[in-house]
């Protein structure tokens, strides 16, 4: 199975990055590429922190491009009270040049087959959309695409409507519901506001990751994402939106998405970014999205945490020690 993310790292991202690096190294992913969206930080922001993540990860050589730097219609909005100032909390990422031709590394994977390849989208969807629109050809090979996404007849978290990733840009999400090339998974809140990492969890996740070098870092980066969670009386806690999102798209954990028909408001201020479910057929539209209605977030943080030994037998004794591990299960 191979895969692209497109991201916009971003604690949650970040988390989200560990978990596919853990199962590049098992072998039972490839990350073909990593790309970057304007959303909870700006493009290139967001792939100097991918770049740092990657690298953390013990893939510096993974194909990481930066993507398109504003929505499609609205300015840009960014999250520094909820992810930090540069987007991984109390961290700052070491500056670097990143490449910008992230459409080419799309056109790349495409090229290399669309039957094991798994597109997941934790950002704003500008990319896709804007891919759509310079790539219809390779846009139209797309089969498996996974979003993190929407509030399905369930409160916002930006708007009392409309979700964050949905929000920044509508428009994007809007034109790709329109002509998808294949019904999307699309992991709303609902599902994914249930995967909630404690601070007693985050020690645990911690201890297991042994040497791995991020074992450091995640408190500082975390600590961050639970301070704005408890001002916004959520709890001293976090939501960990996009690892769930991962796992769905990867089948790694159990889930339930009915397939039906969905669209975006765009243009209207008061409901922008609102995400309208119709499952009575009243639009007679063809379907165009499972949208995740329960997954097994018990299970959701096991395999998280075996990740999380896998990087910790990666850093102690690289891939010997890895392979030795799958025989043995």
């Amino acid at each position: 199975m191979r895969v692209i993310l497109d991201c916009d790292p971003g604690i949650d991202d970040t988390i989200a990055l560990i978990y596919l690096s853990a199962l590049h190294h098992e072998g039972r992913i490839e990350i073909d590429a990593v790309t970057t969206t304007a959303g909870n930080i700006d493009a290139d922001q967001g792939a100097v922190n991918a770049a740092w993540v990657l690298g953390q990860c013990a893939l510096r050589t993974t194909p990481l491009a930066a993507g398109v730097t504003t929505p499609l219609k609205y300015e840009l909005t960014t999250t520094p009270e909820t992810h930090g100032p540069t987007g991984l909390g109390y961290i700052t990422a070491p500056q670097r040049f990143v490449e910008s031709d992230w459409d080419a590394l799309w056109i790349d994977s495409i090229e290399r087959g669309t039957q094991d390849l798994h597109l997941i989208i934790t950002g704003p969807m500008t990319n896709l959309a804007t891919f759509k629109r310079l790539h219809p050809h390779h846009y139209a090979r797309l089969q498996h695409i996974t979003v993190m996404g929407g509030a399905f007849n369930y409160p916002g978290n930006t708007t009392p409507s409309a979700e964050w990733n949905f929000w920044v840009d509508p428009h994007a999400a809007k034109e790709v519901f329109a002509a998808a090339p294949a019904p999307l998974t699309v992991c709303s809140l609902e599902v994914t506001e249930k995967m909630l990492l404690e601070p007693e969890r985050l020690e645990g996740i911690v201890d297991k990751l042994g040497a791995f070098p991020m074992a450091k870092k995640l408190p500082e980066i975390m600590r961050f994402y639970f301070e704005f969670h408890e001002e916004v009386g959520e709890g001293y806690r976090a939501q960990i939106h996009d690892l769930l999102a991962c796992e769905i798209a990867l089948g790694t954990v159990l889930f339930d998405a009915p397939l039906t028909t969905i669209d975006i408001e765009a243009d209207s201020e008061l409901m922008r970014g609102t995400s309208v479910i119709d499952t009575r057929g009243i639009w007679e539209r063809e379907n165009n999205a499972h949208v995740v209605t329960t997954a097994d977030i018990d299970a959701a943080w096991a395999e998280f945490e075996r990740a999380c030994g896998v990087h910790a037998r990666f850093t102690n004794g690289g891939l010997a020690a890895i392979r030795h591990a799958r025989a043995e299960d």
